[in-house]
């Protein structure tokens, strides 16, 4: 079993969506940030070692099909260089202000907490290496975000990309991977709210 789709999109632009539909479409698991979450022993020991320059893809990647989300959609450019025959997928959202404000409401929330308390040391030197030392500065991580997408479309063959926003549903992925569309809606789950619940943060008025 080897990646088929790379993930490139930050978090917030419908990863934990996509990692439900990918599943679904290709039998196999995909790799999200919850699969840190899952398994804090063993993977951010692993995230820290690609931090240094000693990435063991293979590990990291054995057994699953695809990738989403941070941590691994900040190294998509080593990830699909290791497995060239995978799509790279950019999830965005429809506009930077949208996902700003949905990144500030959620991920910014737990950094900014987790950074006051010494906690989570793996996230916060990756926004600092693969996103921007400047995280803090929403204006510097609106400047960053513009940056990343900008690079993906830049970087990857048009037949190798598929430029995806939530609104896009099944087809333009199904389209690239020569799969049929499925019947049933396209996933919709991890709401602002639903992140918020999942990670210990009060509910917005």
């Amino acid at each position: 079993m080897t990646l088929r789709v790379v993930g490139a999109g930050l978090g917030r632009t419908g990863t934990h969506s996509l990692k439900v539909a990918l599943e679904q479409l290709l039998g196999g698991p995909c790799y999200h940030m919850l699969e840190v979450i899952a398994n804090l022993d063993e993977r951010v020991p692993q995230w820290m070692d690609v931090m240094d320059g000693n990435a063991d893809w293979d590990k990291i990647m054995d057994g699953y099909v695809a990738s989403v989300d941070w941590p691994a959609s900040a190294y998509w450019r080593e990830l699909s260089e290791k497995y060239p025959d995978a799509l790279v997928l950019l999830s965005t959202r429809s506009s930077t202000d949208a996902w700003l404000k949905s990144f500030h409401d959620t991920i910014y929330q737990v950094m900014l907490r987790d950074s006051a308390s010494g906690d989570s040391p793996m996230p916060v030197r990756m926004l600092d290496l693969k996103f921007t030392p400047d995280w803090r500065d929403l204006d510097a991580c609106r400047a960053a975000y513009e940056k990343h997408n900008a690079d993906v479309r830049a970087s990857v063959p048009a037949e190798k990309l598929i430029d995806w926003q939530p609104g896009d549903g099944w087809e333009p992925i199904c389209e690239k991977l020569g799969l049929p569309v499925p019947s049933e809606p396209f996933p919709r789950v991890n709401s602002t709210d639903d992140f918020r619940a999942m990670l210990g943060l009060e509910p917005l008025s």
